[in-house]
Protein backbone atom coordinates (compact mmCIF):
# COMPACT_ATOMS: atom_id res chain seq x y z
CA UNK A 1 0.00 0.00 0.00
CA UNK A 2 1.09 3.23 -1.26
CA UNK A 3 1.95 5.59 1.69
CA UNK A 4 -0.16 9.06 1.68
CA UNK A 5 2.16 12.00 0.35
CA UNK A 6 2.53 14.19 2.92
CA UNK A 7 4.07 10.87 4.64
CA UNK A 8 6.35 10.34 1.68
CA UNK A 9 7.93 13.92 1.67
CA UNK A 10 7.77 13.65 5.71
CA UNK A 11 10.39 10.66 5.27
CA UNK A 12 12.36 13.06 2.97
CA UNK A 13 12.57 15.77 4.82
CA UNK A 14 13.73 13.45 8.53
CA UNK A 15 16.51 11.87 6.13
CA UNK A 16 17.85 14.72 4.97
CA UNK A 17 17.76 16.57 9.18
CA UNK A 18 19.40 13.77 9.95
CA UNK A 19 21.75 13.58 7.12
CA UNK A 20 22.71 17.70 8.40
CA UNK A 21 22.75 16.43 12.29
CA UNK A 22 25.93 18.22 13.66
CA UNK A 23 26.32 15.31 15.92
CA UNK A 24 25.43 11.91 14.08
CA UNK A 25 25.16 12.80 10.83
CA UNK A 26 27.10 12.49 6.75
CA UNK A 27 30.48 14.33 7.15
CA UNK A 28 30.04 14.52 3.37
CA UNK A 29 26.41 16.25 3.62
CA UNK A 30 27.29 18.28 6.48
CA UNK A 31 30.45 19.86 4.92
CA UNK A 32 28.20 21.69 2.38
CA UNK A 33 26.86 25.12 1.95
CA UNK A 34 24.59 26.60 -0.30
CA UNK A 35 27.41 27.73 -2.97
CA UNK A 36 28.82 23.64 -3.19
CA UNK A 37 25.56 22.15 -3.71
CA UNK A 38 24.26 24.72 -6.47
CA UNK A 39 26.59 22.51 -9.33
CA UNK A 40 24.43 19.59 -8.26
CA UNK A 41 21.01 21.07 -8.48
CA UNK A 42 21.66 22.56 -12.21
CA UNK A 43 23.32 18.84 -13.16
CA UNK A 44 20.39 17.64 -11.70
CA UNK A 45 17.78 19.99 -13.81
CA UNK A 46 19.71 19.09 -16.88
CA UNK A 47 19.62 15.09 -16.16
CA UNK A 48 15.54 15.82 -15.94
CA UNK A 49 15.40 17.06 -19.56
CA UNK A 50 17.78 14.65 -20.73
CA UNK A 51 15.75 11.73 -19.45
CA UNK A 52 12.70 13.43 -21.19
CA UNK A 53 14.23 13.70 -24.57
CA UNK A 54 14.65 9.83 -24.51
CA UNK A 55 11.97 9.42 -23.50
CA UNK A 56 12.90 7.35 -20.65
CA UNK A 57 9.75 7.56 -17.84
CA UNK A 58 11.58 5.24 -15.25
CA UNK A 59 14.75 7.35 -15.58
CA UNK A 60 12.75 10.60 -15.27
CA UNK A 61 11.17 9.13 -12.12
CA UNK A 62 14.45 8.70 -9.94
CA UNK A 63 16.13 12.07 -11.56
CA UNK A 64 12.99 14.15 -10.53
CA UNK A 65 13.21 12.39 -7.59
CA UNK A 66 17.41 13.59 -7.52
CA UNK A 67 16.15 17.18 -8.16
CA UNK A 68 13.72 17.32 -5.63
CA UNK A 69 16.36 15.99 -3.29
CA UNK A 70 18.08 19.65 -4.23
CA UNK A 71 15.01 21.20 -3.42
CA UNK A 72 15.43 19.32 0.33
CA UNK A 73 19.13 20.24 1.18
CA UNK A 74 18.57 23.75 0.29
CA UNK A 75 16.03 24.61 2.27
CA UNK A 76 17.69 22.31 5.47
CA UNK A 77 20.71 24.67 5.46
CA UNK A 78 18.39 27.72 5.14
CA UNK A 79 16.37 26.45 8.20
CA UNK A 80 19.22 25.32 10.13
CA UNK A 81 21.03 29.64 9.94
CA UNK A 82 17.11 30.41 10.49
CA UNK A 83 16.03 32.24 7.24
CA UNK A 84 13.55 29.87 5.87
CA UNK A 85 11.86 26.13 5.82
CA UNK A 86 10.87 23.72 3.06
CA UNK A 87 7.49 24.51 4.17
CA UNK A 88 8.13 28.43 3.50
CA UNK A 89 9.35 27.29 -0.15
CA UNK A 90 6.53 25.21 -0.91
CA UNK A 91 3.84 27.95 0.23
CA UNK A 92 5.87 30.74 -1.68
CA UNK A 93 5.54 28.65 -4.79
CA UNK A 94 1.54 27.90 -4.22
CA UNK A 95 1.20 31.95 -3.66
CA UNK A 96 2.82 32.72 -6.93
CA UNK A 97 0.75 29.96 -8.65
CA UNK A 98 -2.50 31.27 -7.06
CA UNK A 99 -1.54 34.56 -8.14
CA UNK A 100 -0.52 34.00 -11.13
CA UNK A 101 -3.69 32.16 -12.14
CA UNK A 102 -6.92 34.56 -10.81
CA UNK A 103 -9.10 32.84 -13.50
CA UNK A 104 -8.55 29.76 -11.79
CA UNK A 105 -8.19 31.05 -8.16
CA UNK A 106 -9.56 34.16 -8.25
CA UNK A 107 -12.69 36.02 -8.77
CA UNK A 108 -11.50 36.52 -12.63
CA UNK A 109 -13.31 34.59 -14.48
CA UNK A 110 -13.50 35.90 -18.07
CA UNK A 111 -10.01 33.78 -19.55
CA UNK A 112 -9.69 36.67 -21.54
CA UNK A 113 -6.04 38.18 -22.38
CA UNK A 114 -4.67 35.13 -19.97
CA UNK A 115 -0.94 36.42 -21.70
CA UNK A 116 -1.70 39.87 -20.87
CA UNK A 117 -2.73 39.01 -17.25
CA UNK A 118 0.02 36.90 -16.93
CA UNK A 119 2.60 39.69 -17.82
CA UNK A 120 1.29 42.38 -15.92
CA UNK A 121 1.33 39.82 -12.73
CA UNK A 122 5.04 39.16 -13.28
CA UNK A 123 5.66 42.80 -13.92
CA UNK A 124 3.62 43.71 -10.73
CA UNK A 125 5.78 40.85 -8.69
CA UNK A 126 9.34 42.54 -10.38
CA UNK A 127 8.28 45.77 -8.99
CA UNK A 128 7.55 44.57 -5.51
CA UNK A 129 11.11 42.97 -5.88
CA UNK A 130 12.19 46.71 -6.74
CA UNK A 131 13.04 45.47 -10.47
CA UNK A 132 12.96 48.49 -12.74
CA UNK A 133 14.33 47.46 -15.45
CA UNK A 134 12.89 45.24 -18.27
CA UNK A 135 16.44 43.40 -18.18
CA UNK A 136 15.87 43.15 -14.36
CA UNK A 137 15.98 39.56 -13.02
CA UNK A 138 17.52 37.72 -15.44
CA UNK A 139 19.33 34.78 -14.03
CA UNK A 140 23.53 35.01 -14.53
CA UNK A 141 23.95 31.29 -13.56
CA UNK A 142 21.75 30.53 -16.74
CA UNK A 143 23.59 28.60 -19.31
CA UNK A 144 24.75 31.92 -21.80
CA UNK A 145 22.68 31.02 -24.64
CA UNK A 146 19.17 30.65 -22.44
CA UNK A 147 20.25 33.61 -21.04
CA UNK A 148 20.83 35.58 -24.39
CA UNK A 149 16.94 34.29 -25.30
CA UNK A 150 15.70 35.47 -22.20
CA UNK A 151 17.27 38.84 -22.47
CA UNK A 152 15.94 39.66 -25.89
CA UNK A 153 12.33 38.10 -25.04
CA UNK A 154 12.51 40.75 -22.34
CA UNK A 155 13.94 43.77 -24.63
CA UNK A 156 11.35 42.49 -27.35
CA UNK A 157 8.45 42.87 -24.34
CA UNK A 158 8.96 46.65 -24.48
CA UNK A 159 9.20 47.54 -28.12
CA UNK A 160 13.34 47.04 -28.70
CA UNK A 161 13.23 44.03 -31.39
CA UNK A 162 13.43 43.16 -35.20
CA UNK A 163 10.23 43.75 -36.76
CA UNK A 164 11.37 39.97 -38.95
CA UNK A 165 13.77 37.94 -39.09
CA UNK A 166 15.62 39.75 -42.04
CA UNK A 167 16.57 42.13 -39.88
CA UNK A 168 18.46 40.00 -37.86
CA UNK A 169 19.63 37.74 -40.98
CA UNK A 170 21.38 41.14 -41.44
CA UNK A 171 23.10 41.89 -38.38
CA UNK A 172 24.45 37.98 -38.29
CA UNK A 173 26.40 38.82 -41.67
CA UNK A 174 27.58 42.13 -39.98
CA UNK A 175 29.09 40.51 -37.13
CA UNK A 176 30.42 37.45 -39.03
CA UNK A 177 32.28 40.26 -40.74
CA UNK A 178 33.04 41.83 -38.03
CA UNK A 179 34.97 38.83 -36.26
CA UNK A 180 37.00 38.18 -39.66
CA UNK A 181 38.05 41.88 -39.17
CA UNK A 182 38.80 42.30 -35.63
CA UNK A 183 42.18 42.07 -34.36
CA UNK A 184 42.80 39.30 -31.47
CA UNK A 185 42.23 41.14 -28.25
CA UNK A 186 38.66 42.03 -30.00
CA UNK A 187 37.86 39.07 -30.89
CA UNK A 188 36.34 37.45 -27.64
CA UNK A 189 33.51 40.61 -27.95
CA UNK A 190 32.97 39.94 -31.68
CA UNK A 191 32.22 36.49 -31.30
CA UNK A 192 29.86 36.68 -28.97
CA UNK A 193 27.99 39.48 -30.70
CA UNK A 194 28.06 37.09 -33.66
CA UNK A 195 26.56 34.11 -31.64
CA UNK A 196 23.87 36.77 -29.91
CA UNK A 197 22.97 37.76 -33.29
CA UNK A 198 22.40 34.00 -34.01
CA UNK A 199 20.16 33.54 -31.20
CA UNK A 200 18.20 36.66 -32.31
CA UNK A 201 17.72 35.24 -36.10
CA UNK A 202 16.84 31.76 -34.27
CA UNK A 203 14.51 32.94 -32.54
CA UNK A 204 12.51 35.55 -34.41
CA UNK A 205 12.04 31.97 -36.88
CA UNK A 206 9.96 31.15 -33.95
CA UNK A 207 12.46 28.33 -32.38
CA UNK A 208 13.99 27.85 -28.94
CA UNK A 209 17.76 28.26 -29.94
CA UNK A 210 18.60 25.99 -26.93
CA UNK A 211 16.66 23.38 -28.72
CA UNK A 212 17.91 23.87 -32.16
CA UNK A 213 21.71 23.70 -30.99
CA UNK A 214 20.77 20.60 -28.58
CA UNK A 215 19.03 18.91 -31.92
CA UNK A 216 22.61 20.21 -33.85
CA UNK A 217 24.62 18.45 -31.16
CA UNK A 218 22.77 15.11 -31.40
CA UNK A 219 23.04 15.46 -34.95
CA UNK A 220 26.67 15.89 -35.46
CA UNK A 221 27.57 12.97 -32.95
CA UNK A 222 25.25 10.97 -34.93
CA UNK A 223 26.94 11.52 -37.70
CA UNK A 224 30.85 11.55 -36.00
CA UNK A 225 29.83 7.93 -35.04
CA UNK A 226 29.16 6.86 -38.14
CA UNK A 227 31.98 8.43 -40.08
CA UNK A 228 33.95 6.45 -37.36
CA UNK A 229 31.99 3.36 -37.93
CA UNK A 230 32.89 3.80 -41.82
CA UNK A 231 36.30 4.08 -41.43
CA UNK A 232 36.47 0.84 -39.03
CA UNK A 233 34.35 -0.76 -41.31
CA UNK A 234 37.22 0.13 -44.42
CA UNK A 235 40.53 -1.24 -41.92
CA UNK A 236 40.99 3.17 -41.64
CA UNK A 237 41.59 4.29 -38.55
CA UNK A 238 39.51 7.40 -38.45
CA UNK A 239 41.81 9.90 -36.37
CA UNK A 240 45.09 9.53 -38.77
CA UNK A 241 42.68 9.98 -42.10
CA UNK A 242 43.79 13.36 -43.98
CA UNK A 243 40.92 16.07 -43.77
CA UNK A 244 40.08 15.13 -47.22
CA UNK A 245 39.27 11.40 -46.38
CA UNK A 246 37.26 12.51 -43.54
CA UNK A 247 35.10 14.57 -45.32
CA UNK A 248 34.69 12.30 -47.84
CA UNK A 249 32.90 10.10 -45.14
CA UNK A 250 31.23 12.79 -43.85
CA UNK A 251 29.66 13.06 -47.36
CA UNK A 252 29.07 9.17 -47.28
CA UNK A 253 26.95 9.59 -44.16
CA UNK A 254 24.84 12.11 -45.27
CA UNK A 255 24.23 10.28 -48.35
CA UNK A 256 23.13 6.65 -46.33
CA UNK A 257 20.79 9.05 -43.92
CA UNK A 258 19.22 10.44 -47.23
CA UNK A 259 18.76 6.98 -48.73
CA UNK A 260 17.03 5.54 -45.34
CA UNK A 261 14.66 8.70 -45.42
CA UNK A 262 13.43 8.52 -48.95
Amino acid sequence: MTEPRHQQLDRLLSIMARLRDPVSGCEWDLAQNFATIAPYTIEEAYEVADAIAREDLAALRDELGDLLLQVVFHARMAEEDGHFAFGDVANAISNKLETRHPHIFGDDKTGDAQTERWEKVKANERSAKGETSAVDGVAISLPALMRAEKLQKRAARVGFDWPDPSGAADKVREEMDELAEAPDAEKLEEAGDLLFAAVNLVRLNGIAPEDALRAANAKFERRFRAMEAFAERDGKPFDGLPLGEQEAYWQEVKASERAETA
